[in-house]
């Protein structure tokens, strides 16, 4: 006899009819860059950097408090709020929804740290569980972010090994 789950006679193992997706609270990506940290800093932190592997255009304050401004043609524009300076090691920033408002914001912290003459940068973003949207909503901005920072952190390795 099979395992419950595996009927197809619609008496399937009552847990997973009533399932639901747990939105985890944080993602987290980590990449080696073949270059040394102080270029990995400035490119993680500098506008002119920023546009040439996140976003098409960028503005920021690099001081805790600071505002950012990164726009994607065709995507729109996105604030942020700089969290953390701490050069060359840690740079955290928080996405904005509304005008300076935490409410509907995830916080996006950069690690980076010397690996010989490379430079190791973890990524991690957090807050997904406490955004106050519907549960449908958080769980697809968490996978859209997760696979997003795959293809961000690609894109930002070619930008700096170049």
């Amino acid at each position: 006899m099979q395992p419950m789950v595996a009927h197809t006679n619609g008496k399937c193992n009552q847990w997973l009819r009533y399932r639901r997706r747990v939105v985890p609270d944080s993602i987290a990506r980590e990449i080696v860059i073949d270059a040394p940290l102080e270029r990995v800093w400035a490119i993680v932190t500098e506008a002119r950097h920023i546009a040439g592997w996140f976003s098409d255009e960028a503005e920021i304050d690099l001081r805790p408090g600071g505002a950012m401004r990164l726009t994607w043609h065709g995507h729109g524009t996105y604030q942020g709020r700089v969290e953390t300076v701490d050069p060359p090691h840690s740079f955290a920033f928080r996405w904005l929804r509304r005008d300076d408002v935490d409410a509907g914001a995830t916080l996006v912290v950069m690690t980076l740290s010397p690996e010989g003459a490379s430079t190791r940068l973890q990524v991690v973003e957090s807050g997904f569980a406490g955004l106050p949207w519907p549960e449908g909503e958080r769980s697809r901005y968490a996978d859209e972010n997760r696979v997003g920072w795959g293809v961000e952190l690609g894109e930002l390795r070619a930008y700096a090994e170049r």
